[in-house]
């Protein structure tokens, strides 16, 4: 297999096992990578707060490691901190999203701002996902590490411009009313699930793969330069961008049809696998 210079990577349902936690062996496989050279991407959907904790465990900031979040909408170098990317909805376009979020009950919108996440009642914290009940905000919150604030109006509150606005609901209402919550903005924004769960606005045109190459390009980088793994929808540009674009076995069909290469689990170490196949067989190492 070709030696690839960059590896991006999702975090949840690729690079995260089902413990939410980077395995051993995919923590010692991407460490040997950077030491050989390559440089590592975390690009999810998270924010950039949600992400640190996990360059830190793989110490990207040591080997200029990127964050890609909110979906691409932001770019982060890990080693200075300095924000490589940045388009944002504007304050006009993420006020008439959640204006138009209030016609839809079931349906619970998050916004982040600072060390804040903002929803409109922190006591509707439940959804049911496979038959359980499931406490998205506390998960949400915990894992942008923000601290969870009520805002009865938040088409009212936000004078600020948003990377992104997150939606979630029980899934079969989500698939029920998707294309009425996105029709306003389907020519305007990006409006995309992320999860069975999860339904996202960013600013139009932005997706992992603008990202990268926003940011790739001008430090020299080529496409074929670049592994991807990926689990989901939002994960396909990546994909396709990418000179080699691997898919979790844990992926949606879609997904796998398109990849390069179909990996093991997340909780069978498919990053690793495929990582370590990359390095045995490079004669450079």
């Amino acid at each position: 297999m070709k030696m690839r210079k960059v590896i991006a990577m999702d975090m949840d349902g690729t690079l995260l096992n089902s413990q939410k936690r980077i395995s051993s062996r995919t923590k010692e496989a991407l460490i040997k990578a950077q030491r050989a050279g390559v440089m590592l991407i975390l690009a999810s959907g998270r924010p950039t707060s949600g992400l640190m904790e996990f360059a830190a465990e793989l110490g990207m900031e040591r080997h200029h490691g990127l964050l890609v979040s909110y979906n691409g909408s932001q770019v982060v170098d890990c080693e200075t901190g300095k924000v490589l990317f940045n388009q944002a909805m504007s304050v006009e376009e993420g006020k008439a999203v959640l204006e138009h979020m209030k016609k839809f009950d079931r349906v619970r919108p998050m916004i982040d701002r600072g060390t804040y996440m903002y929803v409109t009642n922190v006591y509707d914290q439940y959804i049911m996902v496979n038959g359980k009940k499931f406490n998205v905000m506390e998960y949400e919150s915990r894992g942008g590490n923000f601290n969870l604030c009520e805002e009865r109006d938040l088409a009212a509150f936000v004078d600020f411009p948003l990377n992104k606005i997150l939606t979630t609901a029980d899934p079969e209402y989500l698939k029920a009313h998707y294309k009425e919550m996105m029709e306003p903005f389907k020519d305007q924004l990006s409006c995309m699930f992320t999860g069975p769960f999860y339904f996202e606005f960013t600013a139009k045109g932005i997706d992992k793969a603008r990202a990268l190459g926003a940011v790739l390009e001008p430090m020299g980088y080529k496409r074929e330069d670049v592994m991807a793994f990926g689990d989901g929808h939002n994960d396909a540009s990546m994909l396709q961008y990418a000179g080699y674009g691997v898919a979790m076995a844990n992926g949606v069909e879609e997904l796998k049809a398109q990849a390069d290469e179909v990996t093991a689990s997340l909780d069978e170490d498919g990053i690793a696998l495929t990582v370590e196949r990359m390095l045995a067989g490079c004669s450079e190492l």
